[in-house]
């Protein structure tokens, strides 16, 4: 069963729209690293460069979007009653803006100190915001899978927290006791597994059949994918007390299962969207496609490195799955989302301060098509580069500088948006003050 939207609930535009404002800017920082260090960034995932350049996508590009879109979802999808929405806003933004500079200068400058206090400042951040949201989750009488499932995002972005907060403090305390590539390994599997493919999956329950007009996702394929995501993440996570702090070798078997849960999720999506009622094809399909796509190349790629030993062996193996991760799949889904929920909700606040007389423009007016698809096709030629640059490292300065110009556009499409809502806002009032005189 689908939730009830409830528009009431929604926060003022300015809650969302300060992390969508802000998240671009990070990817031109990181796509600009990639092309200053150049092929040194993709010799190792344990590079300067490569650690930089991740952190700044992971954490201030998706979790800004994330954390400005989920104060919206959780709202208006599981009509929670979210504590000061304005309020948490301004406290969590500049935290976790701060904080994920002072991480990427702490992997580029290699500061000890600043991965101290990075992990103390999105400690508070994170905190604040996990409590404030978890309480309205709990609290909320909405029922269904999409809320579950936010539930359990949550609580894997609280695991991903912790960890980071443990490999921050070791690093910035230089406590080398703890089996860190142990708890590396379970970081990262909690963050693109827990919380960020967790949330898309959740979201996409709702936005896939409402946006792009597909039949539903299947009750049982409903049930099963998180429950199972959250059983390869719990079984993977036991590595960490493995006996010498090794791992073990059935856990190849546990990360299978996980390719296995993805490439499912990729393939019904995909599927469900080969069956859409609406033929037209819009910028926000052709993402999610692209998308779901990588899903299964990422799969695919792990399971093909499982089965050559030598390939997954190489140092470069590891930058090529995070290539396919970030770039590929999550930051295709969220610019895709951002082009959908951006004119929606410049059309939502219009409409609510409008009255017949002055109604709002149309939400393909609020960001034009050409633009859109002009970063589109930009995004997926810095992706075809960024993989091509993990197999021959000589392009990496233009794979980042094309990044970096992809998240530009994202930046002034968004900004675009924002202008044209201050405009047509300003417009209605002026004309209801005018009425009223």
């Amino acid at each position: 069963m689908q939730p009830t939207l409830s528009f009431e609930q929604a926060p003022p535009i300015s809650v969302p729209y300060r992390f969508f404002l802000t998240a671009p800017i990070f990817g031109v920082l990181a796509g600009l690293i990639l092309a200053w260090y150049g092929p040194e960034a993709l010799s190792s995932r344990w590079s300067s460069g490569a650690l930089a350049m991740t952190h700044l996508i992971v954490v201030d590009f998706m979790l800004q979007v994330m954390v400005g879109a989920l104060l919206q979802i959780v709202a208006v999808v599981a009509g929670a009653n979210i504590w000061r929405p304005p309020l948490v806003a301004t406290v969590v933004h500049p935290l976790i803006t701060a904080g994920a500079v002072m991480l990427a200068s702490a992997f580029v400058f290699e500061q000890p100190f600043l991965f101290i206090m990075a992990a103390l400042v999105f400690a508070i951040a994170l905190g604040f915001f996990l409590t404030v949201m978890l309480v309205a989750l709990l609290r909320t009488p909405a029922r269904g899978m999409p809320i579950q499932v936010l539930r359990i995002a949550l609580f894997g972005l609280l695991i991903t927290a912790g960890i980071g907060f443990t490999l921050a403090m070791c690093l910035g305390l230089q406590i080398d006791t703890l089996p860190l590539g142990l708890l590396v390994n379970v970081h990262v599997a909690w963050g693109l597994g827990g919380w960020a493919l967790m949330l898309v999956i959740g979201v996409s329950y709702l936005v896939v059949p409402m946006f792009q007009l597909t039949p539903a996702y299947p009750l049982w394929l409903t049930r099963a994918l998180p429950l199972l995501l959250l059983a390869v993440l719990l079984l993977w996570s036991l590595q960490i007390g493995g006996a010498n702090g090794e791992a073990q070798s059935w856990q190849a078997w546990v990360a299978l299962a996980g390719m296995l849960v993805a490439a499912l999720y990729g393939a019904a999506t995909l599927w469900l969207q080969a069956r859409r009622r609406r033929r037209q094809i819009d910028v926000t399909f052709i993402f999610w496609r692209v998308a779901m796509g990588s899903l299964i190349a990422y799969a695919l790629s792990w399971i093909g490195f499982m089965l050559w030993p030598e390939l997954g062996a190489a140092p470069r193996s590891a930058l090529w799955l995070g290539v396919l991760a970030l770039p590929g799949v999550y930051l295709s889904v969220i610019i895709g989302m951002l082009y959908k929920i951006v004119p929606f909700l410049n059309w939502l606040h219009l409409q609510r301060i409008g009255d017949p007389r002055t109604p709002p423009p149309t939400m393909k007016q609020m960001i034009p098509e050409k633009p859109m698809r002009q970063q589109m096709w930009l995004h997926f030629v810095a992706l075809g580069l960024l993989l091509a640059a993990v197999l021959w490292p000589p392009l990496a300065p233009l794979a980042g500088l094309v990044f970096a110009a992809s998240c530009l556009l994202l930046e002034w499409n968004i900004v675009g948006a924002v202008r044209r809502y201050e405009t047509f806002r300003a417009r209605i009032l002026a004309a209801g003050a005018g009425r009223g005189s």
